[in-house]
């Protein structure tokens, strides 16, 4: 069989959920170092990274230190508080989500925040590792997981690599759906919705902001990707290894990334390019700071903007961290908690930005 013989078997047995069987493939038929698959093409990726790439099915790699653990739901951090599995059913289809309600809810309308999982992960483990229910509960915040389901996707990934995933369809439509059926339901403050994701949740994340900019104040990536960085499977492979070229949009939509120097899985540059994609038409002021955070990171943050000094993007570089949630609790999978807080971080941004923008 020859090699594109084989990614193709190799990419309809990952649609089928069958990881195992596209790993012999793959196995069997991986080109010899230095050589090419087309006459006169410069390989795109060597076999081992390949084979890794889809062995953690488009998302996570497994970091040191950093496999997965025994699921736990995190209990409510407050008497009053709750955190219970919902499901919104409309016109694009049905998704099983967990709701944090704080126990400060009440008449008066609070923010919430969409967080969206990477790979292989699922909302109690999400909310587990990113600490965003503790915060929520300081701050007054209502918190939704949405969960990828294994149907959509053998690795619970989000599908933000495929054109029905990257508009105002499929699974954005999904999301905007849960998040109106929210906002009908409880006491949420429709111009204080935000949406942050982790690696395809972060790329997922990117895209809603840039398909729903009246439905997002603000957005939160962190080690993802721009939105429409990839147009199938094969493309996302190269995406997540040196980017993809990237304008602005015109929606210049408040963003806030966080992404370490040395993420094997999603190369840096593509944080940069997701700020690239959200930069507004106004002039900005840039602001860089280097701190260690209490766990021994080191980080670089940059800081732009607007005349009024409310900052419209932020730019997080972690110095020698790997694709994980920086400042995550290690309870949960894909964290690193010598970071700076990118919970904290991202809820701070966001607090400064209530839609809709001019």
């Amino acid at each position: 069989m020859s090699f594109l013989k084989s990614i193709d078997l190799t990419t309809r047995l990952i649609r089928d959920g069958k990881l195992t069987q596209a790993l012999a493939v793959l196995g069997g038929a991986m080109p010899k170092a230095g050589s090419q698959i087309l006459p006169g093409a410069k390989p795109l990726f060597d076999g081992a990274t390949l084979r890794a790439t889809l062995e953690a099915g488009l998302g996570a790699l497994l970091q040191p230190g950093a496999a997965p653990t025994a699921e736990a739901a995190p209990s409510p951090s407050a008497e009053g508080a709750s955190f219970t599995e919902q499901t919104y059913a409309g016109p694009s289809g049905s998704l099983s989500y967990k709701l944090y309600r704080p126990a400060s809810a009440g008449p008066a309308p609070l923010p919430l925040v969409v967080m969206l999982h990477g790979c292989t992960q699922s909302p109690d483990d999400f909310a587990t590792g990113t600490r965003m229910n503790a915060l929520a509960e300081r701050e007054g915040v209502f918190v939704a997981y949405p969960a990828q389901s294994r149907a959509a996707n053998a690795q619970k990934c989000w599908n933000w690599f495929r054109a029905v995933d990257q508009g105002r369809s499929g699974e954005p439509a999904l999301v905007v759906g849960m998040v109106q059926a929210i906002l009908a339901t409880h006491a949420v403050d429709p111009a204080r919705v935000y949406v942050a994701g982790l690696s395809a949740g972060g790329a997922a994340a990117a895209v809603l902001g840039q398909t729903y900019p009246e439905v997002f104040a603000a957005v939160g990536v962190h080690s993802g990707l721009a939105c429409r960085a990839a147009a199938d499977m094969g493309s996302a492979f190269a995406a997540m290894r040196g980017g993809a070229p990237v304008q602005p949009t015109g929606t210049g939509i408040p963003t806030i990334v966080l992404h370490g120097d040395r993420d094997m899985t999603v190369a840096p540059i593509n944080g940069a390019q997701v700020l690239t994609q959200a930069e507004p038409s106004e002039a900005l002021t840039e602001a860089v700071s280097t701190a260690t955070a209490p766990g021994g990171q080191r980080y670089t943050r940059t800081v732009l903007a607007d005349a009024s000094g409310r900052p419209q993007a932020e730019h997080w570089v972690l110095h020698g961290a790997g694709h994980a949630w920086s400042g995550g609790d290690p309870a949960g999978t894909y964290t690193d908690p010598r970071g700076p807080d990118a919970s904290a971080a991202m809820l701070r941004f966001f607090e400064r930005h209530a839609g809709p923008r001019p």
